[in-house]
């Protein structure tokens, strides 16, 4: 499974960033071999849109679940539509948010 993490900075290591459609990054983990990806938004200094674009974007990855700290309704829509199961309320670093999910 892949799961997707809004990031704060390039890397595992760096901090969940709380606002989906403006962080910079996406970290895309493989769950199975905890290889992940990088992957930069360009939406973050669009005006309007940022939420759906960027949901486009997580979907194109192939995730399947998105960590992050929050989402607007029109982001949700296009998550929710893209078969993207979202988790909200998400904060510390990104490796160790991944490694928290998948214990659950």
């Amino acid at each position: 499974m892949k799961i997707a993490i809004s990031s704060a900075g390039g890397s595992i290591h760096a901090e969940v960033e709380p606002r989906f459609g403006r962080a910079p990054y996406y970290v895309v983990v493989d769950s199975e071999t905890m290889k992940f990806d990088l992957v930069f938004n360009p939406n973050t200094l669009d005006e309007h849109g940022v939420g759906p674009q960027t949901a486009s974007l997580i979907a194109e990855t192939g995730a399947q679940v998105l960590l992050t700290g929050q989402v607007g309704p029109n982001a949700a829509r296009a998550l929710s539509t893209a078969g993207i199961q979202v988790v909200t309320g998400i904060s510390g670093k990104v490796k160790d948010v991944v490694d928290a999910y998948l214990k659950k």
